[in-house]
């Protein structure tokens, strides 16, 4: 399949090895897409980038400079941007109560001031007929206890992707968010593993499984094809887990609920 040759893309968050950003990327190249990675890892950014025949950007999503100079970058490559995905993400444990001023703004620098400076810079250097997709979390729709700052970042993307739908909409430019619960993931197996995560987890969602990494890969080039006319979406990509509830600390094994601040996607 060529759905997307001739297509330029840039897939911010893709240094992790089989983790979502790395898939998305994967995918966009086997369907024909000229693709520029962009994290924070350039040694493992490169990797993917030899691999997929792309182009590797060092880039730390929570740094507006680094965010404007990777939009920069994609616009001395041949050929204006025609596909921008953002799938950094940093999670921020903490109750209103524990959460510091400092850990908010670090939850807000990856989780909205980075897609609100990636949508605000890749616009410049788009096609119009473009399509932007940010990878967001249930967290951002459904309470996750002991999440909040990362939580209300992430919900701030998700209007702030509404605005960028419409005001994108006179250059044809589409918006969207895709809405994922936990994935399996290299990076989340760790805690997936312990005794009676997975079952906590998986008792609260409808299709009793997690999603994988190419779950949310095909969603985001479904939003990213020109078959696509949505804009403004939030897509849960989940299994129905928005249906009913995030799992509570007290549904899991003593001390896994706490593991979750370890498992940071590292993606920045």
């Amino acid at each position: 399949m060529t759905r997307f040759a001739g297509k330029k893309a840039v897939v911010v968050g893709a240094s992790a090895e089989g983790g979502t950003g790395w898939v998305i990327a994967e995918r966009l190249a086997r369907e024909g897409a000229d693709v520029v990675v962009a994290a924070r890892n350039l040694a493992s950014l490169q990797r993917l980038a030899d691999r997929i025949k792309g182009h590797a950007v060092r880039c730390d999503a929570s740094k507006p400079e680094d965010i404007a100079a990777l939009a920069q970058e994609c616009a001395k490559q041949p050929g204006r941007v025609d596909i921008a995905i953002y799938a950094a993400g940093w999670p921020q444990a903490g109750t209103i109560a524990s959460t510091t001023p400092a850990d908010l703004m670090e939850a807000l620098g990856v989780n909205f001031m980075g897609p609100f400076c990636f949508v605000r810079s890749i616009a410049e250097v788009m096609n119009d007929g473009g399509a932007i997709t940010v990878i967001s979390s249930l967290a951002s729709t459904n309470v996750v206890p002991g999440q909040v700052a990362y939580a209300c970042a992430k919900a701030a993307t998700n209007l702030m992707m509404r605005y960028a739908a419409v005001e994108l909409a006179s250059h044809g430019i589409r918006a969207n968010v895709v809405v994922p619960s936990l994935i399996a993931t290299p990076m989340s197996e760790p805690f997936r593993a312990m005794p009676g995560v997975l079952d906590a987890v998986l008792k609260e969602v409808p299709l009793k499984r997690a999603a994988t990494a190419d779950d949310i890969a095909a969603a985001c080039l479904w939003l990213s094809s020109d078959e696509c006319f949505a804009t403004g979406a939030w897509l849960p990509v989940d299994g129905g887990h928005n249906l009913r509830r995030a799992p509570y600390p007290e549904d899991f094994p003593k001390g896994a609920y706490e593991s979750i601040d370890s498992e940071k996607e590292g993606q920045r």
